[in-house]
């Protein structure tokens, strides 16, 4: 992911056709030791396509998949005692707030790892 991420920056940066030197000096211009083997596979694979387009195809094979969710209607349904419930849900979310700002806000991953 992280050379993806570097060869769109690269692309963004005004480059149509980034070379092997332009992603490693964007990988380690963060810290980032680049292998050599992935830096080509990438190139080779994104090299002349529009990234725009990539990009399109890529939303569309997001759009189809299943992003979960369907049991919380039927929880709060068989809640019965709805104010009580929605306060008490308030409270926990403001709690669980407060923890999160206190962790990694990148949940321990981050964009170049």
């Amino acid at each position: 992911m992280r050379y993806v991420a570097a060869y769109l920056l690269a692309v963004l940066g005004g480059n149509a056709s980034p070379s092997q030197d332009a992603i490693e000096k964007i990988l380690s211009s963060v810290g980032i030791e680049s292998d050599a083997e992935r830096v080509k596979k990438i190139i080779g694979e994104l090299n002349g396509k529009s990234i725009d387009d990539l990009i399109a195809q890529g939303r569309e094979k997001l759009s189809s998949m299943p992003v979960g969710g369907g049991a919380a209607a039927p929880a709060a349904a068989a809640a019965g005692g709805a104010a009580p419930a929605a306060e008490e849900k308030k409270e926990d979310k403001k709690a669980a707030k407060e923890e999160s700002e206190s962790e990694d806000d990148d949940m321990g991953f981050g964009l170049f790892d």
